[in-house]
């Protein structure tokens, strides 16, 4: 700035002060008083507003700062829908009413949304609050009874009704950061702080106001920009999780299930006044970390394929094989009766008795019925109840050893890769097939690792991936045990096995009992597989009951703890 400037911008300031009508210093210094301490409450204003990530306190706060700084009897703001077609109510409040509605009041307000447009698309200027969202101008009423230009039918209407008196209204558009309009702020009846009588809003509060409508404007988008981008996040992952879900028809509404129990778990240890987890306490952030990792622990097995993933029996691929070991037998079978026409024909054509050909015929008889048998075993080590000991395993290889001539070559009655699978002795899968299982944990791992996660939610894919890891070292991808192994993983562990076991809709396996489930686990505890601690609340809490009783079928709700035994309960 020159001299020449200085000295134009002093001359003003000393005209100006020369001009005020202060009768004393005392007067000049309480206004200045006065204004430092408005300026120190607006920035206190922006503070909060930039500090508020809930939408609805924020929606309140705005409307009390407003109310406050320009002392307004009651306050009403519209957000535009996302149609921008309409101005909805989102929070109302009257101090001589006594009202609050909307916000965090829990008080939902009924009222009919202001139409920005007419049925023919026409802007809606009669309406105070849709003209000064279209015209995007700041309208400043003495007295609502007597201003012309506005519709103020529905205002008299409710005074009408409740006896109160509108009198001043002032309305502000809200503007935010691209130039849109996201709301109207309109306050009513300004009272003088002094007398308590209802005045028209000042002009130095009006700018005051304008100043709030625009930082609540700037706060409001971001806090909508925030939601709005938790809320992409979630539903991303819900649709991979309800993808994963639908790939696989036997466990469809897994994570789901899994979502719920592991944040029951979660809220148990979080009510919890003593014992090993009096001094746990998850926070929201650290609650949504741990939901967010239950509806990813198995995103991995998006790369898994199906007939491993659905693999219901020992021989199933894209299809079940039993049924070409079937048709191979039947194969067999018609051999053996080929076989038996031609030695009879033969023993005919020779003059052979009616006891040799008799004897022919039982030999055959006795080895259809043995193929029989065979088949029989075959199809029942082909299912996974089916423990497979020794015996049962030397057996299937007596039988593979076998071969049948097709065409001029021997083949085998049961080929190496069947014979592999229907020696598994427990389960349905080979060691290579369950390592493709195990191997969900490594991509889980790897997918959710390159998700640029806030801070707050860092931990994600360490949780989602270890929910196979035990507590002796022994789980899996990365053998994590002991103090090594979080909380948050030992909990989702817990809340996996429980959903699995006791999942009613499993095509291949007899929904468990709940008594059955619990004494896997308790056995899972005993190994060191499970962590005791979040086993034994997941117990005492009565979780696993709640559970039981919101998920699972009556016929599974048997008596757990069991009762004791007759001559105990006596004594």
């Amino acid at each position: 700035m020159t001299e020449e400037l200085k000295n134009q911008a002093s001359t003003r300031r000393t005209r100006a002060l020369e001009q005020e009508p202060f009768a004393s210093i005392e007067e000049l210094q309480e206004q200045v008083f006065r204004l430092t301490e408005h300026l120190r409450h607006l920035t206190d204003i922006g503070l909060a507003l930039s500090g508020e990530k809930n939408r609805d306190r924020l929606l309140e706060m705005v409307v009390s700062l407003a109310r406050s700084i320009t002392g307004a009897d009651a306050g009403t703001l519209y957000i535009v829908d996302d149609s921008c077609s309409k101005l909805e109510f989102v929070v109302l409040q009257n101090d001589t009413m006594n009202v609050r509605l909307g916000g965090t009041s829990g008080n939902p307000i009924t009222l009919p949304p202001v139409s920005l447009y007419d049925e023919a698309g026409e802007a809606n200027h009669a309406n105070v609050s849709s003209h000064v969202a279209i015209a995007r101008e700041v309208v400043n009423i003495e007295d609502v009874y007597s201003a012309e230009g506005f519709d103020f039918t529905g205002t008299r209407r409710y005074d009408a009704a409740t006896g109160y008196r509108s009198r001043s209204m002032l309305v502000i558009p809200m503007e935010n950061h691209e130039h849109e309009i996201i709301g109207v702020l309109q306050l009513l009846n300004a009272k003088d702080k002094a007398s308590g009588e209802v005045m028209a809003f000042s002009p130095v509060g009006l700018a005051a106001v304008q100043s709030l409508a625009s930082q609540a404007a700037v706060a409001l988008t971001n806090t909508q920009l925030i939601n709005g981008l938790k809320a992409l996040l979630y539903s991303f992952m819900q649709s991979i999780a309800a993808a994963i879900d639908a790939k696989s028809p036997y466990t469809r509404g897994h994570i789901d299930r899994v979502v719920d129990l592991t944040m029951r778990i979660a809220e148990a240890i979080n009510a919890q006044q003593d014992g090993p987890y009096s001094g746990v306490l998850f926070n929201e952030n650290e609650m949504e970390e741990l939901k967010l990792a239950a509806w990813m622990h198995d995103v991995g097995k998006i790369t898994t394929p199906v007939h491993v993933v659905d693999k219901s029996t020992k021989l199933e691929a894209i299809v079940d094989r039993i049924e070409m070991v079937k048709t191979r037998f039947k194969l067999i079978g018609k051999a053996l009766q080929a076989e038996l026409l031609e030695k009879l024909l033969e023993l005919a054509s020779n003059g052979a008795s009616r006891q040799d050909m008799f004897a022919v015929t039982e030999e055959m008889e006795r080895r259809r019925q043995e193929l029989e048998d065979d088949l029989e075993f075959v199809v029942s080590c082909n299912k996974p109840g089916e423990f497979m000991s020794d015996e049962r395993i030397a057996r299937v290889k007596e039988i593979a050893a076998r071969t049948y001539k097709d065409g001029e070559e021997d083949k085998p009655w049961i080929n190496e890769d069947e014979l592999k699978n229907l020696c598994i002795r427990k389960g349905t899968l080979t060691d290579a097939e369950r390592k493709i299982i195990e191997d969900h944990t490594v991509v889980t791992l790897d997918m959710l690792s390159r998700l640029p996660f806030p801070k707050r939610l860092s931990r994600v894919p360490e949780f989602a991936g270890s929910h196979h890891e035990k507590l002796d070292g022994t789980g899996y991808p990365n053998r994590i045990g002991g103090d090594a192994l979080s909380l948050q993983a030992r909990i989702l562990a817990v809340a996996d096995v429980f959903e699995a076991l006791t999942a009613k809709d499993r095509p291949y396996k007899e929904p468990m009992k709940l008594s059955q489930a619990m004494k896997i686990m308790g056995f899972m505890v005993k190994d060191k597989h499970m962590d005791p601690e979040v086993f034994g609340l997941f117990t005492s809490s009565g979780v696993y009951k709640q559970y039981a009783e919101a998920h699972m079928s009556p016929a599974q709700m048997d008596e757990y703890p069991p009762p004791p035994p007759a001559a105990e309960a006596k004594a």
